[in-house]
């Protein structure tokens, strides 16, 4: 008896180091880049230069090195942690004889394998397309096609100019498709807003526990795994406070340092969706050195699409760092375990806190001549209970500032403040 085993491939993660970013982070995000793909991280090799060098990132020395040790230990992937151009992955695969990705190939495919909904996989493969248009090389006239007949010989459409205008066509049909879609959000969001949602949308870096937080709160069962861009989707949930009003809660795509501006463009009416929403919850991993420069990485992205919302800065995974009440608060955020479910209270009050229109719990007497005010208060409030009586309607529900005026007439107990500025 033999037992298969699938061994995955092997990859040797390759760094040049011009001084541009924190490569020793950066490599380690890399890593788990790699392993959210599918692929085992062999090993690492850095090289520091004043430029990447324009046949082969890298120097013609350290091309013989990675080719001996791909040769050495059946490595099967070269993993650049920038992009490449075409002449520098052309090269690269001849001298080492392994399949050389670069960061942003990387990135996209692992959106593609996580991508489940229609306008998921509709955003990966614009990226994916606008990604490889001008990365296409052609052989020459050897891929002509060659018409019959005078007037049409010599070599006609090259295959790569019939490449390029079938991507062009799809990436229209595409754009095309992805519009459609918009509009049907934006119906949506206008709707929410018409009826008085309120939308809280968590945002963060990627394998923050966002999703884990979210089934925490709402009991969603969405997939949440330890590993970068499990969710790729956004989700939204009704989310009831302690105080009874329930507002919208949103999971949306994590994030990375340099996220590829391929995905950026096809991903940004999902990201806006998230920086439209009313309160945004900046989640961390507390745990992670690297919490501040998260923070500070999603905080500008929100900047670039003109984020509007209210910003609350959540450490998650705290139940990973010993003395949670010692941990120092970053931009005066909450501490929270989405795993344990510490802090939550404390989060929640924050988000009641940052409700941005003050809210009322009010119970009311309608007259049985006034009851159609019940059908505003399903519309433009959050209908507690009802209940025939003797004198009228009695109703127990929070009235925003739209509608106050018009019940405060039908008040019986004074109003609690559910929120406000």
């Amino acid at each position: 008896m033999y037992e298969n085993t699938e061994r995955l491939p092997r990859a040797l993660l390759v760094e040049c180091d011009t001084g541009e970013y924190d490569v020793e982070a950066s490599l380690a995000e890399l890593y788990e880049l790699v392993r959210s793909a599918g692929a085992e991280p062999f090993g690492a090799i850095t090289q520091k230069r004043p430029a990447p060098d324009t046949a082969t990132c890298v120097g013609s020395g350290m091309v013989e090195e990675i080719a001996e040790f791909c040769a050495e230990h059946d490595i099967e992937l070269l993993i650049f942690d920038r992009e490449l151009t075409p002449t520098q992955i052309r090269n690269l695969e001849e001298a080492a004889g392994a399949r050389v990705v670069d960061r942003t190939m990387l990135i996209l495919d692992i959106f593609a394998a996580n991508a489940r909904s229609k306008e998921g996989k509709l955003q990966v493969e614009l990226a994916q397309l606008r990604y490889l248009l001008p990365r296409l090389s052609g052989r020459g006239t050897a891929l002509s096609r060659l018409g019959g007949g005078i007037g049409t010989r010599g070599p006609g459409e090259t295959k790569l100019e019939t490449d390029r205008r079938h991507i062009r066509t799809r990436i229209q049909n595409l754009q095309a498709q992805l519009d459609e879609v918009e509009k049907h959000r934006e119906q949506i969001d206008r709707r929410r807003k018409k009826d008085g949602v309120v939308t809280v949308a968590l945002v963060g870096y990627t394998n923050a526990g966002k999703s884990t937080l979210m089934n925490m709160l709402t009991d969603a069962g969405v997939l949440a795994e330890d590993r970068l861009f499990a969710t790729l989707d956004p989700t939204a949930r009704a989310l009831k406070l302690p105080n009874g009003f329930s507002v919208m809660l949103i999971d949306t795509v994590g994030l990375v340092r340099r996220l590829p501006h391929h995905l950026v463009q096809a991903f940004r009416s999902t990201l806006e969706q998230a920086a439209n929403a009313d309160i945004l919850l900046n989640v961390c991993d507390a745990s992670s050195k690297e919490a501040q420069v998260h923070l500070e990485v999603t905080r500008k992205l929100l900047e670039e699409l003109g984020c509007t919302g209210t910003v609350l800065s959540v450490l998650n995974k705290c139940d990973k760092v010993p003395g949670l009440d010692s941990l120092p608060l970053i931009g005066g955020g909450v501490r929270i375990s989405a795993k344990t479910g510490e802090g939550i209270p404390q989060l929640l009050a924050a988000i009641e806190e940052a409700l941005p229109v003050c809210v009322h719990r009010v119970k009311l007497l309608l007259p049985f001549t006034q009851t159609a005010l019940a059908a505003r208060i399903r519309q433009e409030g959050t209908l507690l209970s009802e209940e025939y009586t003797v004198s009228g309607l009695q109703v127990e529900a929070f009235i925003g500032p739209a509608l106050f005026q018009t019940i405060a007439p039908y008040i019986e107990e004074p109003q609690t403040p559910a929120g406000g500025d």
